[in-house]
């Protein structure tokens, strides 16, 4: 999370020529030092920049191989603000429409001014497009930005705020119903309590906790209390008295299990630590830590070096709730200093049984041990199937060993093994595009879904003529596993006409849907690949629907519908097949009952065309005219049109 800022002491532009030639190897670079404890690390020390005349420059799309990177800090317009400078970025999804994101960030109005505000954009459309609406409220300090998202798809956005006499370090708790568009303060003003590095987490299980918000800062807080813990059992709007977390554990963050207990990971005064909470769910009791783990991680959490100001990571920790053999695993990732060493690698632990013993640290860059190369800012996100997704920058490639690149790799097997390490971004420079405070941020972060993950990270891309050099920006990126190479060609409705046999309706893979007119209290959603599949998943994105057994046979999979209504559209994802973990498609499905000439809606014409049938078996040729599935087109199927005349779907 946060460093204290460090003013320059010459011109921008000298600051960087100095840097620059520091970066000319790693081993220039000052050595790394542990993040000072009891002090504050945040400092309101620049006013807000003057008005300026706003310039601005075409948006940022930068591709990588297949990764595509898309900025997010635009205008209105969807144009690159020149001039202005976004680091520190949280992202959350919307877990009901994985479409809808926000990122919060820091938002630098002016690079001649390290005076931040709280950014923050939202995209509809998956993350190609984003809107930057502004800043929370304007000339207001605030950093820290960490967001997250409950079940039902609203997002919430806890931010440090101080003043220029550093007289508080207080937080307070937004939240946002429209998908990120706008945001209510919910706690007032400072109301949420906590402090510096603030992190915080809800409670999704269907427990008596469900809903509960949990906070933990580094000690310079409102209270002045120590590394503290806080918990809000009304969903944000109000926040109990703060508790001190056992052994310090701070630089971290917080996450709860199927059963409710909550988890505390980070650097504790001598030791990285897991605390555990197994009252926390428990809203008439006061909260209390009932276990304290030590955990090895291999290192320290460093300062400085590449991020001068800045840390060169924090402590992840994330719980697996899939429901499999993996499932309340809990994970620890951080970029951190071996022994020895004034650079980083990414070290991962897993603890199988509660968090009461933990793994040894396993290194997750898989490239050959450099003490001149940074893995750096390493964060980790656990998907609803179990996969675990990590993301970090990496100088492995870069000559001057500090040009850094985004990396991923991922787990299917509860951290066991790790796939190999893949780059996902163009290198870019991270001395650059500094607000008068030499760091780009201190972390960034990974949310993943069944199909991959979705990456807000700080890079400086875009190139600036007036100042000529790049700047800080914020950009969002979709990772995911390695495919399996299978791609699926079609899509249809199948249903059994009694002894007529089964007819499927064609279902476009994009596009307008097919209308599947048939009545059944169970539909068949048949997906056909190009090669054999033997297992995959079938999720409603969008409809009524319910999926039910999933069967294989061949290039075939076939998945059983319940609970479709009349008269909509129901978008099926499908994804993970052969455990590839990626999506292969969100294909449409149309139901309207009785619309046998598929024009999407009922009319005199489907009355027509089935009295021209009446008393005909089922054949290829006018199977849809069965409506009632007797293998005959007769009176019922005539009856279900005049139910249903009238209806449509779009």
């Amino acid at each position: 999370m946060k460093i204290r800022s460090v003013p320059l002491n010459a011109t921008i532009s000298t600051c960087l020529v100095s840097l620059i030639a520091l970066a000319s190897a790693s081993a220039q670079l000052a050595p790394t030092t542990r993040v000072p404890r009891n002090v504050p690390l945040e400092t309101y020390d620049n006013p807000p920049a003057p008005p300026r005349k706003i310039e601005t420059s075409p948006p940022m799309v930068s591709q990588f191989g297949s990764f595509i990177s898309h900025q997010v800090n635009v205008n209105a317009s969807g144009q690159n603000i020149l001039g202005d400078a976004a680091n520190e970025c949280s992202i959350s999804v919307d877990p009901t429409n994985l479409s809808k994101m926000t990122i919060a960030w820091r938002q630098f109005n002016d690079v001649t001014s390290n005076f931040r505000q709280a950014g923050w954009g939202f995209t509809t459309d998956g993350g190609t497009t984003w809107t930057f609406p502004g800043v929370l409220e304007n000339n207001v300090f605030r950093s820290d930005p960490v967001t997250n998202s409950n079940e039902i798809g609203q997002f919430f956005y806890l931010s440090l705020q101080s003043d220029v006499n550093l007289s508080f370090f207080c937080d307070d708790l937004w939240r946002s119903t429209n998908g990120g568009q706008s945001w209510t303060l919910l706690s007032g003003e400072r109301g949420a309590g906590g402090g510096d590095k603030q992190w915080f987490t809800i409670d999704k299980t269907n427990g008596p906790g469900h809903g509960f918000q949990y906070q933990s800062d580094d000690g310079i807080n409102c209270s002045g209390g120590g590394v503290e813990f806080q918990r809000s059992t009304n969903g944000g709007v109000t926040w109990q008295v703060p508790i001190v977390v056992p052994g310090g554990t701070d630089l971290g963050t917080l996450d709860v299990d199927t059963n409710g207990n909550l988890f505390i990971g980070g650097e504790g005064f001598s030791n990285f630590n897991c605390v555990r909470s197994s009252n926390a769910q428990n809203g008439g009791q006061m909260p209390t830590f009932d276990r304290t783990t030590s955990v090895n991680m291999g290192g320290f959490i460093g300062s400085g070096g590449i991020n001068p100001a800045g840390l060169d990571g924090m402590v992840f920790l994330a719980i697996d709730r899939s429901g499999t053999a993996t499932n309340n695993n809990i994970y620890m990732l951080a970029s951190v200093v071996p022994p020895g060493r004034s650079t980083t690698d990414v070290m991962f632990v897993r603890s199988t049984d509660g968090g009461s013993t933990f793994s040894a640290p396993r290194r997750i860059n898989d490239d050959p041990v450099n003490p001149s190369k940074w893995h750096w800012f390493g964060t980790v996100s656990v998907a609803p199937n179990g996969r675990i997704d990590s993301v970090w920058y990496d100088t492995r490639n870069a000559a001057n060993n500090t040009d850094s690149q985004l990396f991923y790799s991922w787990s299917t097997d509860g951290g066991v093994t790790w796939a190999a390490n893949v780059a996902v971004s163009d290198a870019f420079n991270p001395f650059e595009g500094y607000p008068n405070q030499s760091k780009i941020g201190d972390y960034i972060t990974i949310v993943s879904d069944n199909g991959g993950g979705n990456v807000a990270y700080s890079a400086t891309f875009n190139f600036n003529a007036n100042r000529g050099q790049h700047e800080e920006d914020v950009y969002y990126v979709r990772v995911a596993p390695t495919t399996s190479g299978l791609t699926l060609l079609s899509a249809a409705s199948r249903l059994t006409h009694g002894a007529a046999g089964t007819f499927d309706i064609a279902m476009p893979l994009t596009g307008t849907s097919g209308v599947e007119d048939r009545s059944s209290s169970t539909y068949n959603a048949v997906f056909t690949f190009d090669a054999p599949v033997t297992s995959g998943e079938v999720t409603v994105l969008s409809g009524t629907a319910t999926v039910g057994t999933i069967s294989f046979s061949g290039n075939s999979m076939t998945a059983q519908l319940t609970g479709v209504t009349s008269a909509e559209v129901v978008t099926l994802r499908v994804q993970n097949i052969n455990g590839d973990g990626l999506p292969h498609g969100d294909v449409p499905f149309g139901f309207l009952t009785a619309d046998v000439n598929a024009n999407r809606i009922v009319d005199r014409p489907d009355q027509q065309q089935i009295q021209t049938d009446k008393n005909q078996p089922v054949t290829s040729s006018n199977f849809r005219d069965d409506i009632n599935l007797s293998g005959v087109v007769d009176r019922p199927d005539l009856q279900s049109v005049q139910t249903n005349r009238g209806h449509s779907i779009p």
